[in-house]
């Protein structure tokens, strides 16, 4: 299935909403589709002010819509740091589709012909390092594994260590899933990306927040303080697929002003696709 078929599809359950959205009868209409599709109250008064102050002539909201959307959600083009070893850091909520989403980076970055390797750095539960390991196996992927209890900025320090001297392009950190509300497992993270500094004063290079789509609204309230504890460089969003709750994509966008890098359109190795705002748009509003 080509990218973009597998995107249409992912979209189905929001785009419902939205091709609703287009065929709004007033401003009225289109508030209520706009806050039922998670685009949340901030977002949905900035949508509707862009359309009130448009000169748009169009019999419907499409061409609006598209234009005041990519608007949102464009972002400058992301590139990898050039840095050797590149340093990029995961987290996430329990549940929301890290471990896999690494596996799926991982294996899009050797596609390129990155030289790749993992820490194992969820030293809580020990069904993630398996999991990696089958993920790292089918990828052909180095991994450094850690114990259950371990130093979570130990396992970090060691595979940036051997990714230094074995030359390796890319290190990915996964870490313990952790809800923002818990003081202790922030601080964890935040220990973790203090031992990258150890390495050079502006790693790791990316802080990466996965974002499980169908929590909806509750997902800008996790993005917030993740972003306030840890200065979060982008966001994947994960199982696309599976809600009608989309939409959350905008306000994290425009009220957090982060960058979406990566959809997770499904559970497969190669469901993993870069962000593309028109694209996006396109397939959100198509009928």
């Amino acid at each position: 299935m080509s990218l973009l078929s597998s995107l249409n599809q992912a979209l189905e359950k929001t785009r419902q909403i939205f091709t609703t959205a287009v065929n709004a009868k007033n401003i009225e209409e289109l508030e209520a589709i706009l806050l039922q599709a998670d685009v949340g109250v901030t977002s949905t008064d900035y949508i509707l002010s862009k359309i009130r102050s448009s000169k748009s002539e169009s019999k419907n909201y499409r061409d609006v819509l598209f234009d005041i959307l990519v608007n949102i959600l464009q972002k400058p083009n992301y590139k990898m740091h050039s840095s050797k070893p590149a340093i990029l850091m995961i987290i996430g909520t329990p549940g929301s589709g890290k471990t896999t989403t690494i596996a799926k980076l991982a294996n899009l970055e050797q596609k390129n012909n990155k030289k790749v390797i993992i820490a194992a750095s969820d030293t809580y539960r020990a069904a993630a390092a398996h999991q990696l390991e089958i993920w790292a196996k089918r990828t052909g992927t180095e991994i450094v594994f850690s114990q259950k209890g371990q130093d979570a900025g130990a396992v970090a320090f060691d595979t940036i260590q051997k990714a230094q001297s074995g030359k390796f392009d890319i290190v990915l950190i996964d870490t313990a899933g952790r809800l923002h509300t818990r003081k202790d497992l922030m601080d964890e993270a935040k220990k973790i990306k203090r031992v990258c500094q150890k390495f050079r004063s502006d790693a790791p290079d990316d802080i990466w927040l996965i974002l499980d789509a169908t929590v909806g609204q509750n997902g800008i309230e996790q993005a917030k303080i993740f972003h306030k504890e840890l200065n979060l460089t982008g966001v994947v969003i994960t199982k696309l697929d599976g809600t009608a709750k989309g939409g959350v994509i905008i306000p994290i966008a425009l009220e957090l002003g982060l960058p979406i890098r990566y959809l997770g359109l499904g559970e497969t190795i190669e469901d993993l696709v870069e962000f593309e705002p028109n694209g996006f748009v396109k397939e959100l509003l198509s009928s």
